[in-house]
């Protein structure tokens, strides 16, 4: 679901635009994976989730991922905002321009308070948004609209990630992932995923992640991941490293 001026001008404006319109094509993504939680900011808190930098291997084909980026904002009790981005750079097999890919703006939030929430049951939320065109990419506007539920049993944390959209050259798309994170009070989190996509009869992706997070506190935590996995008939392999920092704009804003 994915791509003229000087490099100096194309990365500056990549990176104002980064700050604009914010991963993927589908509900906003929770470090290092590709689904999220059933958990958003409380009203008042700003969150980043930044991947400085990643490396991506489909085939042959190897991608520079520098920066990735999204951003939450609490915009009411039990709702956030999400803009979400990344600038792709493919190194081979010859060094190409820089992309803006994988733009959206979604709407988060909490349908039944559980778990992630300090109370009895699952957590259940849902995302909406609007896929946004690129900057050396796909033009067009396309929609998503995801189901989010999670649980914890014993000291694993489970996500299940549901979701339907319409990609910007207007092809159906669906999406299925599965996060399992160990126990959260680990001072480092083991977490793996696992994920599969499919876009009309374009192509299907199904993909495997290992990784783990690191807290060092309630406003800020490292993350490192793995991805392998095959994108029809290519090899898939990504690197990624970041971290998610917030901070309060209002109130009391903790998450």
């Amino acid at each position: 679901m994915k791509r003229r001026r000087s490099a100096t001008a194309h990365l500056a404006g990549s990176a104002a635009m980064l700050l604009i319109v914010g991963w993927p094509d589908r509900a906003a993504a929770y470090r290092p994976f590709d689904g999220t939680d059933a958990s958003v900011a409380d009203p008042g808190a700003f969150e980043i989730e930044l991947g400085p930098a990643g490396l991506l291997r489909e085939g042959s084909q190897r991608t520079l991922i520098a920066p990735a980026v999204v951003l939450n904002l609490g915009v009411a009790e039990g709702w956030e905002a999400v803009l979400q981005g990344r600038a792709e750079t493919p190194l081979s097999p010859a060094p190409a321009r820089t992309s803006l890919v994988g733009n959206g703006a979604f709407l988060k939030g909490v349908l039944r308070q559980g778990v992630l929430q300090e109370k009895p049951g699952p957590s259940v939320a849902t995302e909406l948004g609007l896929l946004l065109p690129g900057i050396n990419d796909e033009p067009g506007i396309g929609g998503s609209a995801a189901a989010i539920l999670s649980y914890r049993f014993a000291d694993v944390t489970a996500h299940l990630n549901v979701q339907g959209a319409v990609t910007r050259q207007q092809h159906g798309d669906g999406f299925l992932s599965t996060i399992v994170e160990g126990p959260s009070d680990w001072r480092v989190r083991p977490v793996g995923e696992i994920a599969y996509e499919r876009e009309g009869g374009r192509f299907e992706t199904l993909s495997g992640l290992i990784g783990a997070i690191w807290p060092i506190s309630d406003r800020l935590a490292f993350d490192v991941g793995l991805r392998e996995g095959r994108i029809s008939d290519r090899s898939l392999t990504e690197i990624r490293v970041g971290l998610t920092v917030g901070f309060s704009l209002w109130g009391k804003a903790e998450h």
